[in-house]
């Protein structure tokens, strides 16, 4: 099925429903809910997924898992998706979002899958296809690219500055001078809201957004420099450092 919405097709009597959408370039997805669980895979352009939760980027030919009944907003940039809804019960990724890294094997099933009529059969051919999807998308592994998010208040007015303009100079100090607490309670704050340490969520927010910059066109040297890093190099190692590849690695197709 192609460039229809879920919600027409929600109620069929199959584990898995598939659909392929083309979007064009910054179309806004606003926040909703899905009965099912999905997975959203960008075979070209990249997403921006948001939840209370916090954010994911997604690469080219990488996928979002999408637990059921969990409020999302996405951002489509030159996005061509293939989308799996699958029945609660199916399979079990956790109660989170995440990003999945995508097979070769499962980027040709998710392929195959919307093209398999609605009605498939469950004990054939197409209902063997629709099996091994998602025997494939249980042992997915994720990816690293989640930014998490306070809950409300000033300290998430900050981190949602930050994101809208990364700087690998801002310290905690900083921060704390502006939400008016000693340095030792933000610190505190800060993992207690995020799970992670100001510094720690500030590589991980600074290579995420590069990401989307990268996969965009942008070239590391200007994305380094915007985010205040001395040097292609630096950023470059910072990089390797959080996600364990270089920048050109993450635009490449997987296998």
């Amino acid at each position: 099925m192609r460039n229809i919405s879920i919600n027409q097709l929600d109620d069929t009597p199959r584990p898995v429903v598939a659909i392929g959408t083309d979007y064009s370039h910054g179309h806004l997805l606003p926040f909703h809910t899905h009965r099912r669980g999905q997975l959203l895979y960008g075979a070209t352009g990249v997403m921006q997924v948001s939840t209370r939760n916090g954010n994911w980027v997604v690469p080219p030919q990488r996928a979002v898992w999408i637990p059921p009944g969990v409020a999302h907003e996405v951002l489509m940039l030159g996005v061509s998706t293939r989308s799996v809804y699958v029945e609660p019960g199916n399979v079990d990724l956790g109660p989170d979002c995440q990003v999945l890294n995508v097979s070769s094997l499962l980027r040709h099933l998710l392929m195959e899958a919307v093209d398999v009529p609605l009605m498939y059969d469950q004990a054939g051919r197409d209902g063997v296809l629709i099996n091994l999807l998602l025997h494939e998308l249980a042992r997915s592994a994720p990816l690293a690219l989640h930014i998490p998010m306070p809950a409300e208040g000033k300290l998430l007015s900050l981190c949602q500055t930050f994101l809208n303009m990364p700087n690998t100079h801002q310290s905690p100090q900083d921060w704390a001078d502006q939400l008016h607490i000693s340095l030792r309670t933000f610190n505190r704050l800060f993992r207690q809201q995020t799970g992670l340490s100001f510094r720690q969520w500030r590589q991980q927010a600074c290579v995420v957004q590069a990401l989307a910059r990268l996969a965009a066109g942008e070239a590391v040297t200007r994305i380094a420099l915007d985010f205040g890093y001395e040097s292609p190099a630096a950023f470059s190692t910072m990089f390797r450092r959080v996600l364990g590849q270089a920048p050109s690695v993450w635009l490449e197709p997987t296998n």
